[in-house]
Order: structure tokens, then sequence, then C-alpha cells
């Protein structure tokens, strides 16, 4: 493994002297990669143009996340930021400089990329669910499959761009943002032929939300007990980070766990609520200027929600805050904002006639 991770380093050091004026692109693109984007952004673009893809985004992303923390427990990934300083692969020469940035320390294993894993598997998703809605690309012309080419050129142009960026900023090895493209593209492909998410039950989704946070635990606990601690990585990140304000919270691994499942139970929630069938479900779900106010108006509301900035200073009360406000925000997304605008349309069209 030295020679891999020595050879990831060698090409870090490659992207940081050659790319560095794409510095801010590949900060960007980072930022874009994370899960939040998913969740504040494309799901509610997507739920409320085609819920089935919407709902299929949030379970890809949410399980194809938990597995990625299980993967991540299981091999012990390295990230090139602290492994360059703790290897004994150069001997007694001085070690290679990395250079950090500010989104570069994050606290969990390295392997595989979670944001390459949840790049690839949401926008798998989002692909797929193009070619298969849009009867022009289901056609075997000349047009259709320069469109089909496209759009595959398109998604892995936005992987490449990815990964390139997460070895860029010392954050992955090459192998790990290789090996969670192929993880997430893996996740999303299953899920294309779960069909059972589209009418499960608020139960089920309580039952799947218990499961997943009850399964994380315990196996860390287990470990625990076995003299194994899973949160190595946080001593790590502390320690080799040139900047303390640079080891955020909302990236250790409960965080993000918490975070995902408070999606998963606000949509279950959400898809299970009266003001969500009455609005979405009704003829006036089926138009044009219902759904594009539901879009604008979620997108406006998420935004508030992610910028809301919760209290870092106790760590087991950010977690259940973070799990608390995901809920709430995909609560509203998917029916306190369609039902508000449901009412708002209707007193609209009262007062025209």
């Amino acid at each position: 493994m030295d020679l891999l991770h020595g050879a990831g380093v060698q090409a870090t050091i490659y992207l940081q002297e050659n790319f560095m004026d794409f510095r801010d692109w590949f900060l960007f693109i980072s930022a874009a990669a994370d899960l939040k984007t998913t969740f504040f952004v494309f799901f509610p673009i997507w739920f409320h143009l085609r819920e089935a893809v919407g709902i299929r985004l949030i379970w890809v992303a949410v399980i194809g996340d938990w597995l990625n923390l299980v993967f991540k427990w299981i091999l012990f990934g390295q990230r090139p930021y602290w492994w360059v300083h703790e290897t004994d692969f150069y001997g007694v020469t001085a070690p290679p400089e990395v250079q950090q940035f500010p989104i570069t320390c994050e606290t969990g294993p390295g392997s595989p990329s979670g944001h390459t894993m949840g790049s690839s598997g949401v926008y798998y998703v989002m692909v797929t669910a193009l070619l298969s809605q849009l009867l022009l690309l289901q056609q075997k012309t000349w047009t259709a499959r320069c469109l089909r080419g496209l759009l595959w050129m398109g998604f892995w142009a936005v992987q490449l761009c990815v990964c390139l960026s997460r070895v860029f900023l010392a954050a992955h090895f090459p192998h790990q943002v290789i090996s969670g493209v192929i993880s997430g593209m893996l996740v999303a492909e299953i899920f294309e032929h779960v069909h059972s998410i589209y009418n499960a039950s608020l139960a089920r989704y309580m039952s799947i939300t218990l499961f997943l946070f009850g399964f994380a635990l315990g196996f860390y606990l287990l470990l625990k007990m076995l003299g194994v601690d899973l949160l190595w990585t946080l001593e790590k990140a502390n320690k080799w980070c040139e900047q303390p304000e640079w080891v955020h919270i909302d990236t250790t691994p409960f965080a993000s766990l918490l975070r995902n499942l408070g999606i998963l139970l606000g949509l279950g929630i959400g898809l299970n609520c009266p003001m969500y069938a009455e609005s979405c479900r009704g003829k006036q779900g089926q138009q044009w200027t219902f759904r594009l106010t539901c879009i604008i108006a979620s997108l406006i509301i998420l935004h508030l929600f992610d910028s809301f900035e919760l209290p870092t200073d106790r760590e087991i009360l950010f977690y259940i805050l973070s799990f608390c406000k995901s809920t709430c925000a995909n609560v509203c997304a998917v029916s306190l904002i369609p039902y508000c605008v449901s009412l708002l349309l209707r007193q609209t069209e009262k007062k025209d006639l």
C-alpha cells in the first residue's frame, strides 16, 4: 500500500504544481459534489418534475453514503494530507510538501471517496432518468445517439473533475476516488430495479432509518469493545491539519450519518403526510405553474435551512440538531411547501373568477 500511497502523493503534487491556476475551480467542484447539493438543489427540482426520480435520488444518496461509511470503517483508508507526515515510506529523506486547503481536512477515513461515490450515484440517476423520460433519446436516429453520447460524456466529465479535485486538494488518493465512482454507479444501478421505494409507508421509512443508525452505532460500539476505535482519524485530522478551523464537525462520520438519515426520514414523513396527498396528488399537482412555483419556493426555503448554522460546541447536541434540521427541511420540500403553494394558487384562481 505504501507504493500505491506514494504514487498517489506524487499525483497530488503534480496537480498542485501544474494546475494551481485551477485552484478555485477544484474548490468549487469539490464543494458542489457534496451531498448537500443533491439534497438542497437536485432533489427539489427533480421531485416536482418527476417525483419517482426525486425519490430515487434520495435513496441512492443516503444508502450510498451509509455504505460508504461502512466501507471506510472496514478499509481504514488513509488520507494524503496526514499519511505523508506519518509514513516511513520516505525513510530519512524529508517527505514531499503537500499543500492543504480549507476543505482538505475531512475527518473520516479516506477509502472509498464519499464525494466521488455520491457524485457518480446521483449523476447516474439523473442521466438514466433523462434517457428514459425524453422520448427523443429513445429513438434510434443519429441525433438521438449523439444526444445520448453527449449525456454520458457530460457524466464522465463531471466524475473526472470531481476525482481530480479530490486528489488536488490532498483529501484522497487516486485509487480511492476511482473506487468511489465505481461503487456509486453500482448503488445507483441497483436502485434502478428496486420499485418498493416509491410506495413505502412511513413505518417502512422509520424502520429503515432505525436499522441504518442501529447497525452503524452497533458496529462502532462492538469494535470499540474489541479495542478498535473507528474514530481514529479524528486525532490525525486535528494533528496534521494546518489550520484548526479547517477541521469541521460536520465532516465527522456520525454527523453525515445523522444528516442523511434525517433527510430519508423527512422524505418518508412528507410522502405520507395528508398535505402531500392533497396538493401533489390532486389535479393541481399536474399543472406546470404549480410545479415550477414549488421548485422555486423549495430552493429558496432549503437554502435558508442550509445557511442556518448549528452550535458546534457540544458534539451530541450538534448531531441531534443536524438530524432534526434535515428532517424538517425535507418535510417542507415534500409536503408543506406544495400545500402552501396549492392554497395560494387556489386563492388566486378564486380572485380571478
